[in-house]
């Protein structure tokens, strides 16, 4: 990433001698530090419609979904809202949501920062959702994709590839050479592997005529990895998961294919074989309740234990973790502080509040110093980037201030261009060390 005070005399840095300079000059950094956002779900324009973007994807995304059924009226079931068009589903959220009552919580104020970041304060101080439309249709994907990663300061993202999914896959063929590498580079989704849904990983064999067997699911991945050139591999770790010992894998017969056998005999040595880290999401739990679609989606509180074992087992496989349960929080930082092959990276889904990133930022700062990644926005909408991006940046800067000046306080001599060392890994540059290692 280019650290930038490694080619920096000394003598050349720009010292810090009060509380008042520490705090103006990382307050400064933070917010103009350009940032590597290492998962999203998103797509570039070259995949048509799966890249979302835009106000009626905005009011539609399934934070703001679920939180509008907490006050809908009863006669408008989620049968019934997710049978209408976008539009007339992205009214009823706006009305109820942002005219009916303020948007305060964290899902609504995002869509007003990423409104009025685009220029359209104005329209908002109207509540002028027609206008805003009209602004947006005016946009092109390409130039729209201009426009939020100059907004949100994004050097490049991360994106989720799941070659199980025909809606996705017809998007590679033969388009894979237009695929905007630079800017959205690949990460390939295997969480058919950990939940060992045999059904789906079989019609993906069958598109590409590979047998039905273990050594056809490793044929079917390299495949994708030629294709898709991933950064890594990446799944949701389901709550059953256990790791199996070597006991319980030496009992299973030969034609048995379920989570443990993927897990072992598939994913874990392609892992090994091409290099490829393996970025898991612990403590979620899918659906608790089926009629919200994804915004049914839940927290469990998972075992930290299964990834220890991975570490501890898998010593050449490096992996890349962040959890959804508060709870979880302390001990992950405590097994990233006992392990090399293991990177802590963003505060995801429900912990994407300012009061739990503070929180969680604080205790990671403590046990692991910038041996992290702070943040990663996980945006399914392309225009999350800029309201995600500047929400974090506010909270996580804060921290760092307070840090920095307990630093100083204890006798430390501060730079500018140390302290800018230290929030370009804290942003991206933790990432690019672990992942070359």
């Amino acid at each position: 990433m280019g650290l930038s005070n490694q080619s920096v005399p000394k003598g050349h840095q720009t010292p810090l001698k009060s509380e008042e300079a520490i705090r103006s000059a990382v307050k400064n950094l933070v917010e103009e530090v350009h940032v590597v956002d290492v998962h999203t779900h998103l797509f570039p324009p070259n995949h048509g419609k799966l890249m979302l973007w835009g106000i009626d994807e905005l009011l539609t995304y399934h934070y703001l979904v679920a939180e509008y059924f907490i006050t809908a009226p009863a006669t408008i079931t989620p049968e019934k809202f997710f049978a209408l068009e976008k539009q007339a589903q992205a009214d009823l959220v706006w009305d109820s949501l942002f005219i009916q009552r303020s948007p305060i919580s964290e899902a609504c104020r995002g869509v007003i920062t990423t409104l009025t970041e685009l220029g359209l304060g104005e329209l908002v101080e109207r509540r002028d959702l027609n206008e805003v439309r009209k602004w947006f249709a005016k946009q092109t994907p390409e130039g729209y994709v201009d426009k939020v990663f100059e907004l949100a300061k994004i050097k490049y993202v991360l994106t989720t590839n799941i070659p199980f999914e025909k809606k996705e896959t017809v998007h590679w063929y033969p388009k894979a050479k237009e695929f905007d590498t630079h800017r959205f580079q690949t990460g390939l989704r295997v969480d058919q592997l950990l939940t060992g849904n045999w059904e789906s990983i079989k019609e993906a064999l069958d598109e590409m005529g590979i047998e039905h067997t273990i050594e056809g699911v490793k044929k079917l991945l390299e495949k994708w990895i030629t294709i898709m050139k991933p950064k890594y591999f990446m799944a949701a770790v389901p709550p059953t998961l256990e790791f199996p010992s070597d006991e319980e894998m030496s009992t299973y017969a030969p034609s048995t294919i379920n989570s443990a056998t993927l897990l072992r005999r598939v994913l874990l040595p392609l892992a090994e074989q091409h290099h490829l880290p393996i970025a898991l999401k612990f403590d979620s739990v899918r659906p608790i309740n089926p009629a919200l679609r994804e915004g049914g989606d839940g927290v469990v509180t998972t075992k930290v234990s299964t990834l220890q074992k991975l570490c501890l087992n898998y010593p050449k496989v490096k992996f890349l973790a962040t959890f959804l349960a508060r709870v979880n929080q302390h001990e992950l930082c405590v097994l990233a502080n006992k392990f090399g092959n293991l990177h802590i990276y963003g505060c995801w889904w429900y912990c994407n509040n300012p009061s739990i990133v503070e929180e969680i930022t604080r205790i990671r700062v403590e046990l692991l110093g910038t041996a992290f990644t702070s943040q990663h926005s996980d945006a399914r909408v392309l225009d999350q980037l800029i309201y995600k991006w500047k929400h974090s940046k506010a909270v996580i800067g804060g921290v760092l201030q307070d840090m920095y000046v307990k630093l100083f306080h204890a006798g430390w001599s501060l730079t500018r261009e140390e302290i800018q060392r230290d929030v370009e890994r804290l942003f991206g540059g933790a990432y690019e060390e672990f992942m070359e290692k």
